[in-house]
């Protein structure tokens, strides 16, 4: 039998009743990222972080929960790599949904997060990236779980909150994966509206249905475009504005991620996190010059090198997206 810990009820009904109530007027939500993250961000609730690794990460809000020094956070840590670090050097987060967070890929393991895993002060339960992805659409569904056949026989499902049943049809041992509804969902996409239309380039992975899942949505974008231009391609539209209830415009919102067809990762300075958390004192010397030292995040971008470094690494995503696109051919 499993035994971790069920971090999020999977009870649909009262989220349903929640989306029933929340407000569908085509209104417009653009705001300030200190807005949203004061108005929709508080201490103990729990948070999904959308992208996939470091890619298309909503940095922007990720600091700026530093920034208010949010305490007792949950997180959904779906291959949650520097969203996790920013969390864990807060420090913000308590408890972790795991399915792939510390590592930072190539780059290396995070030395604050490790501290927070390894002293204890984190509450772990263990799931792969699949099935926290299915338990947001379960939660979309307004179901209480969904079956699938991951983690069976693994040492992840010892560690995991899901339950074994049988299939009634078949007979076979399923894997009942408990819905996750998050207190707040942050997704950092191409292009948004002001009503919160969102239109993502490249892969999308599990970030329609965090959208359809989360009580409340927080959506930066690289740019705001015209609603008339989100009704001319209406199929682009990955996020309805429904489910939508803050819009905040951040050019280079995801930095130092990569940000496909935008621009690429900052490796030098995604090294210089890793170095700078090597002990307390060096990492508190580093948050206070990038994050508390400096008003907003356009001030982070600019000890990063601001617009030049910004065009230096939109250089290499062209070189790169070209370079494919040539293997394709």
């Amino acid at each position: 039998m499993p035994r971790g810990e069920l971090l999020v009820t999977p009870e649909p009904d009262a989220m349903r009743e929640w989306f029933r109530q929340k407000p569908k007027q085509l209104v417009p939500k653009v705001t300030t990222v200190k807005t949203a993250v004061a108005s929709w961000v508080h201490d103990g609730e729990y948070l999904a972080v959308g992208g996939f690794g470091t890619n298309r990460i909503p940095t922007a809000l990720l600091h700026e929960i530093v920034r208010q020094g949010r305490r007792g956070l949950g997180l959904s840590g779906h291959t949650a790599t520097h969203d996790f670090q920013i969390l864990a050097a807060g420090p913000c987060i308590d408890r972790v949904d795991v399915a792939y967070v510390l590592g930072l890929e190539a780059r290396g393991l995070s030395p604050s997060a490790r501290r927070l895993c390894e002293g204890g002060l984190l509450r772990l339960t263990e799931w792969t990236n699949a099935a926290l992805a299915w338990r947001y659409r379960a939660a979309a569904m307004g179901v209480p779980f969904l079956p699938a056949r991951v983690m069976l026989g693994t040492d992840t499902w010892e560690h995991s909150a899901a339950k074994e049943i049988q299939c009634p049809f078949t007979g076979m041992r399923l894997a009942a994966l408990p819905a996750l509804s998050p207190d707040v969902g942050l997704i950092h996409v191409h292009e948004a509206d002001v009503y919160g239309n969102c239109r993502i380039e490249g892969i999308s992975v599990a970030d329609a249905d965090l959208a359809r899942a989360a009580r409340r949505v927080i959506i930066s974008a690289e740019r705001l475009i015209p609603h008339e231009e989100i009704r001319r391609e209406p199929t682009r539209t990955i996020i309805p504005y429904f489910c939508v209830d803050a819009v905040v415009e951040v050019p280079g919102g995801c930095y130092p991620g990569n940000m496909p067809y935008e621009y690429f990762s900052d490796e030098e300075h995604l090294q210089e996190w890793l170095e700078a958390e090597r002990t307390p004192e060096t990492l508190r010397a580093f948050l206070e010059k990038y994050i508390f030292g400096v008003e907003d995040f356009a001030g982070y971008l600019d000890r990063c090198g601001g617009r030049s470094r910004l065009q230096q690494l939109r250089r290499v995503e062209l070189m790169l997206v070209q370079e494919s696109e040539g293997m394709r051919r």
